[in-house]
């Protein structure tokens, strides 16, 4: 296997007027190509921070970060966004889908700013919207989805354009038992189709799915299951 996120030695400040907080501190994190990896720790942990890092919204205050061989340690704002539109697909636990849009549309929309023309856009919606069990429900509005429907279109937006990497943050937290370990098991049948997944949770069954726990406190990573 080949490293696909690398974390060394990195240092993230943040300063709020005269306070400097130290949200992570000489973090080290590997994660190899196609590993399915859980992040977890307490509140206030350091693990959205992580998280930034490795979804390329954020570059380090110091050390280095590679994504899939590249080091993104000093990219600009616009080299950040192009990198995530090719390799990173985000899963959030509020689904983070847009209301105005049916779910067709709001899978699609990843790859309009990829330069898609509209039909192949639309094809590609309905194929993963087949994909996650809501070829049925693609033109409804997120409003008239459940729960576990809404995060199975948020996958099917993640998937759209066939990233490398795909981030779960929380992706069982607003779902019942049964559903979220339908989510799970999605997400694992990803993985087992070469997807590299990097998960945030608090929840210990979830990260069971999990090949490897990396835990992270006061900033510190390092302890790992």
């Amino acid at each position: 296997m080949s490293s696909m996120i690398s974390l060394e030695d990195v240092k993230k400040v943040y300063r709020m007027g005269d306070t400097k907080v130290e949200a992570l501190e000489d973090a080290d994190v590997n994660i190899e190509d196609g590993e399915f990896v859980a992040v977890m720790g307490p509140s206030g942990s350091g693990k959205s921070t992580l998280m930034n890092m490795v979804g390329a919204l954020d570059i380090p205050t110091e050390g280095e970060v590679s994504i899939g061989g590249e080091d993104v340690s000093d990219f600009g704002e616009d080299e950040l966004a192009l990198l995530r539109s090719r390799k990173i697909g985000f899963i959030f636990q509020q689904f983070n889908l847009i209301p105005s849009m049916n779910a067709a549309e709001n899978v699609a929309l990843p790859m309009l700013f990829r330069g898609a023309s509209k039909k192949k856009r639309m094809e590609r919606a309905e194929e993963l919207l087949e994909r996650v069990g809501l070829g049925e429900r693609m033109h409804h509005m997120p409003s008239e989805l459940s729960g576990g429907q809404r995060q199975r279109v948020s996958i099917a937006r993640a998937l759209s354009n066939d990233p490398d990497i795909i981030l779960a943050d929380e992706p069982t937290g607003n779902l019942d038992t049964e559903t979220g370990e339908n989510i799970m098991n999605l997400l694992t049948e990803l993985n087992d189709e070469g997807k590299t997944i990097v998960m945030v949770t608090h929840d210990e069954n979830d990260a069971e799915y999990a090949d490897r726990i990396i835990k992270i406190v006061d900033g510190k990573t390092g302890v790992e299951a």
